[in-house]
């Protein structure tokens, strides 16, 4: 997929059922999986034993999944729960119909010995047909890679002329987002109050954040 060598290729289909079997995946997940997802194959394996790539500090190597769905719509939950069964990083390709839409979230080791990770925000183009996906491997380490599928799946979004590194893109539109919730609430409560002092420091507090999210 995606115009990728050869050498990548793996497609093995995966039986869904390997990602609830799990005791602690509640009913409502299963049935997520179940509803909404008619298979799961793992299409692509890049890594420096399938390409020319010097492995990065982060980042071993990269799976592709593709998860063809039963209607243009997917819980983000069935793809954590992924993620968090599979110790890589994962681009995910969502299939609908013939068209295709690119999903992938900041991934990185828990800090702990085991293979644990902690899964971030996803990002995730518009549904296109494959070909038209923004995706081009670019990158001499799978570290670099990793980055650019991220970048070129999130687009502006990440975007920075800073040259900050790709963690510190994501955790400043981390901060945007929570800035944008505070923001859109304080605005309710600013709207709804009814004693002028309370309102006056409700309004500071407002321009903070404002500010704040101006200069992210």
């Amino acid at each position: 997929m995606l115009g990728l060598p050869k050498s990548t290729e793996f497609n093995r289909r995966i039986p869904k059922q390997k990602f609830y079997e799990n005791l602690t995946v509640s009913p409502a997940l299963k049935r997520i999986f179940v509803e909404q997802i008619r298979v799961i194959w793992w299409r692509n394996k890049i890594d420096p034993a399938t390409m020319n790539l010097a492995t990065g500090e982060t980042v071993t190597e990269i799976e592709v999944f593709e998860v063809c769905l039963s209607a243009p719509q997917l819980d983000a939950a069935v793809l954590r729960q992924i993620d968090k069964e599979i110790p890589y990083h994962i681009l995910f390709l969502l299939e609908y119909e013939g068209k295709y839409q690119a999903w992938t979230a900041y991934k990185e080791a828990a800090g702990s010995r085991t293979n644990a990770f902690r899964v971030g925000s996803y990002y995730h183009t518009d549904w296109m047909e494959e070909a038209a996906l923004p995706l081009k491997l670019d990158g001499l380490n799978t570290d670099k890679v990793y980055e650019n599928f991220v970048r070129q799946i999130a687009g502006e979004t990440l975007t920075s002329g800073t040259g900050e590194t790709l963690k510190e893109s994501v955790d400043r539109d981390t901060r945007r987002q929570e800035l944008q919730k505070q923001i859109a609430a304080l605005q309710v409560k600013v709207r709804r109050e009814r004693q002028l002092n309370k309102q006056v420091q409700l309004n500071a507090e407002l321009k903070r954040l404002k500010k704040e999210l101006e200069e992210l």
